[in-house]
């Protein structure tokens, strides 16, 4: 892959991602295996005016021989660093990127049930931190080929060639195989809000999901929270976009209301396991049930984190016509597999959806319907059969959905 479009992609990254401000401090979330591309970014924050670069180093082998080897009650405990850590993010707000390279099976042969409960336990002590900055900061969560990743994607190519041609799928769906990124995402922005507009105006009180596979799912909408896309801001006003890629038209529902069954149409990546071919069966707004050929009891982990982790926090809405899913790869990457079809997501809701979120507590806006949680986890629902039925306040039936794709 050229060294030019790669140096682009970076600066895409940094500029239109993160948008970093002067004299901003940025952290990196990465994976140790992509440190010459994590370079790349660095130097372009630093350029782009940041103040401190900081890069925090993963490895799943790392954390695999933890959670294999270490007691529970301990990987579950902040040490003092990392409680350091979060109140200096509190008080600085620094830009946060993740750059996403994870090998979608690191974890296999882990115990579910401990990775589940640490996770959770971890999850809640940091919470108490980051809540105090939601909405504050801007972030930004971007691929970046692994070996074990890109060998997934493209089982019979050698890992050189594999890698290679995951580079050419990541530019090309994050618009910046042609060197023009910026560009080309300022105008993808501008067409996505126009979606949402339309969708706005419709003042949608449901969602009725049905499919060939079997979903048949009606979702409650809170009156006047909004549909978003792309970019967002934080409550300073600085404008970003949290996704590389990104295709999606999104709102959050109102807790509580989600009954019926849907049907996953792509595996779930979640934190180095695989979900696959499975349903989800939803009663009062709650994920009830749930049935999965592979990993089960990996998604129930899921919905047990917390009070909150199986109820619905997304509706998002993406055409089975997108360029993501129109490359034909089945990434086992949630930030890219979500932007190829419509999904859902158990877990957290978005509170800045809601209308003068930023002259509101955390809790008030909870208090009008939008789910709280310290997950977030979505999963695919959408295919060539989906069908989505919008109901007004007026009680109107509006066809925004047809055979997987926009209805308007």
């Amino acid at each position: 892959m050229k060294k030019s479009l790669l140096k682009g992609y970076a600066e895409l990254i940094v500029k239109s991602g993160l948008n970093v401000q002067k004299n901003q401090d940025v952290v990196i979330n990465s994976n140790c295996e992509i440190e010459d591309f994590t370079a790349m970014v660095v130097e372009a924050a630093y350029k782009a005016g940041a103040r401190h670069v900081e890069v925090r180093w993963v490895s799943q082998k790392a954390t695999k021989a933890a959670y294999k080897n270490g007691k529970a009650k301990y990987l579950s405990e902040l040490l003092p660093m990392e409680v350091e850590y979060q109140k200096w993010c509190n008080k600085e707000l620094p830009a946060y990127l993740w750059l996403d390279a994870d090998d979608p099976d690191a974890m296999k042969g882990v115990n579910q049930e401990k990775m589940a409960a640490i996770i959770r336990a971890r999850s809640t002590e940091i919470w108490k931190y980051r809540a105090e900055r939601e909405e504050k900061y801007q972030w930004c969560i971007a691929g970046v080929p692994g070996k074990a990743w890109a060998k997934k994607v493209f089982p019979n190519e050698r890992p050189a060639k594999a890698i290679e041609k995951l580079w050419e799928a990541i530019l090309s769906t994050s618009r910046a195989i042609d060197g023009n990124g910026i560009e080309n995402w300022k105008k993808h922005d501008e067409n996505l809000k126009k979606r949402c507009e339309y969708l706005n105006n419709l003042r949608l009180r449901k969602l009725h999901y049905t499919s060939k596979k079997g979903t048949d799912l009606t979702v409650g909408l809170i009156p006047n929270v909004l549909w978003m896309a792309a970019g967002e801001a934080t409550r300073g006003g600085t404008y970003f976009q949290p996704n590389i890629p990104s295709e999606e038209c999104f709102t959050s529902p109102m807790k509580g209301e989600a009954d019926g069954i849907v049907y996953a149409s792509k595996p779930l990546a979640y934190n180095g396991n695989l979900v696959e071919n499975f349903y989800v069966r939803f009663e009062k707004g709650k994920a009830v049930e749930v049935h999965a050929e592979k990993g089960q009891e990996v998604f129930e982990g899921i919905m047990k984190q917390d009070e909150g982790s199986a109820y619905l926090g997304e509706c998002a809405l993406v055409p089975f016509d997108s360029p993501i899913n129109n490359t034909g790869i089945l990434f086992y990457n949630t930030l890219y597999d979500e932007n190829a079809a419509c999904h859902l997501a158990i877990g957290r809701g978005f509170t800045n959806l809601y209308p003068g979120f930023e002259n509101m507590t955390e809790d008030e806006i909870h208090e009008k319907g939008i789910n709280k949680s310290t997950s977030h986890v979505d999963f695919m629902i959408g295919d060539d059969t989906l069908c989505i039925t919008g109901i007004t306040e007026d009680g109107k039936e509006v066809a925004i959905f047809k055979d997987g794709n926009w209805a308007f």
